[in-house]
């Protein structure tokens, strides 16, 4: 009764801030002086406690991201086949990581059943991690799709991009903002040609109220609204990033593109879109225009889900041109597809090599320089924290750091955060690890990695089409020619658009503070130096 005049979206969010959590509990040896154990965290609490294998078959990996693994599993009483996202509970390292994956399984119970949105069964959990049983799909990632198909359309463009604006109107309307656009976060429901594409993650995605804004840098950097970088945004950044896959459907390259993040950052901020490279001179008139309205840089004037469903090219898409838009846009999707690809794949190895013990010596290196003992460190503490790390940086560095993590801007970072700081230099700086992630891939240990353990790697992650791979990704990464990647050239890779200023407390969800950047006297923006 007392919730009938709410809406949905405000009974949910009560719901997840109603789930207490209980904390990682300390080490404890056994009674027999055995091994220690951990007490668990219990991040669901109204969800069955039995064991997933005891309802389901649990088979092949799908895909593995940074906190979960995706399975291929079937219920065994109906013999239904399906997907199951495992999110270990070794990778819920603050409070905040289990307050996220609370909020992802009440949206996808919150929001009703689409053909454009991967339908969710159930959430189950046992001490090791969290099970989201959902929709299998089968048939791949958008780009895949769309470099795979011999005859790629500006009409097939705009078949995309109303099922992806079709998703942005449900979530607002559902109050929800996803947060998250982009590409690999769409796969075809099966290998059909005519098979529907699918939203399939909401890591990010989070509960709105009308006229609320929010301040945290989310998302990846392609994609990111100008609002998002200057921490004062609402549900118009969908509109942004689905105006940024629109722009890369048609002419395969990012509108925003930098050799550095800080670059990409940069470029959203001046907003300036290239209409000149090819194929643009030969796209229509009707598309351009709505790419222009959905990467309007005031998120007042940007259009609207239902306003882009009504503009001309979407809603006459079946009378759109449908001349194929060229090799070269295939050629750039398929680079831009498997260099990103390739990032990942080499980030969840080296994220694999932060062990629990490391997180915890970060812990005791934050209690020791917490002099005061209050559960935060000022910039002067953080300093000699981060000289015990290894970290030669200057002060205005420093500032310029708790700037980039501080969320709430207290001036101060608290544990999680400082946690989430130091895995992250760790992981980019520590040259054991992306020697080890090296390794993972120079799979005969001759120093280099040759085109076809490249292939084979990312075919672990189910690319069916790697033939080509070498001339896609060692044309940029084999820098010196030789036909093959040497560890200097991997590590310039990695390191590539990869700058320290984008750690913040979810660096391995996708989440970066990027920059710091502030409004000057004359109404210009500066990015932090």
């Amino acid at each position: 009764m007392g919730n009938c005049c709410r809406s949905p979206a405000a009974v949910a969010r009560e719901d997840v801030k109603s789930s207490n959590f209980s904390g990682h509990g300390d080490a404890r040896k056994d009674r027999s002086g055995g091994a220690t154990a951990k007490k668990t965290i219990t991040v669901l609490t109204d969800v069955s406690e039995e064991s997933i294998e005891e309802k389901y078959l649990v088979d092949r990996e799908l895909g593995r991201g940074e906190f979960g693994v995706t399975y291929l599993c079937i219920e065994r009483d109906t013999k239904e086949l399906l997907a199951c996202k495992s999110i270990s509970k070794r990778k819920l390292r603050t409070a905040v990581d289990v307050e996220d994956v609370r909020r992802e399984v009440a949206i996808m119970k919150h929001l009703p059943k689409d053909s454009s949105i991967v339908s969710f069964k159930e959430a189950c959990e046992d001490d090791n991690a969290v099970h989201l049983v959902m929709e299998l799909c089968e048939g791949g990632e958008l780009f895949d799709r769309i470099v795979a198909r011999g005859h790629y359309t500006e009409r097939a463009a705009a078949a995309v991009t109303r099922t992806i604006v079709e998703v942005v109107q449900l979530c607002h309307r559902h109050g929800v903002i996803h947060r998250d656009l982009k590409p690999e976060n769409f796969l075809f429901a099966s290998k059909k040609e005519n098979s529907p594409l699918k939203a399939i993650d909401f890591g990010l995605s989070i509960f709105f109220k009308p006229g609320e804004r929010f301040s945290e840098i989310v998302g990846s950097p392609y994609y990111m609204a100008p609002e998002v970088l200057k921490r004062n945004y609402g549900p118009e950044i969908d509109i942004w990033s689905a105006g940024v896959v629109l722009y890369i459907l048609l002419c395969g390259v990012p509108p925003f593109w930098a050799e550095s993040e800080q670059g990409v950052a940069q470029a959203i901020l001046r907003g300036i879109i290239d209409f000149k490279r090819e194929p643009w001179p030969n796209i229509s008139e009707s598309a351009k225009s709505l790419v222009q309205q959905m990467l309007e840089p005031d998120p007042k004037l940007r259009l609207t889900a239902k306003q882009v469903l009504e503009h001309a090219w979407l809603q006459n898409a079946k009378k759109a041109p449908n001349v194929p838009l060229g090799d070269v846009v295939k050629s750039r999707l398929k680079q831009f597809s498997m260099m990103n690809r390739f990032k990942r794949k080499a980030l969840r190895v080296i994220t694999d090599f932060l062990s629990i013990e490391e997180v915890e010596d970060i812990k005791e290196t934050f209690r020791k320089i917490d002099t005061d003992n209050d559960g935060i460190v000022s910039i002067e503490e953080l300093k000699v924290g981060l000289q015990k790390l290894g970290s030669q940086l200057a002060e205005s560095e420093l500032q310029m750091l708790i700037e980039a993590v501080d969320t709430n801007g207290k001036g101060t970072l608290d544990c999680g955060e400082f946690v989430a700081v130091s895995l992250y230099l760790q992981r980019m700086a520590n040259d054991e690890h992306l020697r080890k992630a090296f390794s993972y891939f120079d799979k005969d240990g001759n120093g280099f990695i040759e085109p076809d353990e490249l292939r084979d790697a990312l075919m672990e992650d189910g690319v069916d089409d790697c033939t080509n791979v070498s001339n896609d990704i060692f044309h940029e990464v084999d820098t010196d020619k030789d036909g093959r990647i040497s560890y200097d050239e991997f590590a310039s890779m990695m390191k590539t658009g990869t700058d320290w200023r984008k750690a913040s407390r979810h660096y391995s969800r996708g989440r970066f503070n990027s920059l710091s950047v502030k409004l000057m006297k004359d109404g210009s923006l500066k990015l932090g130096e």
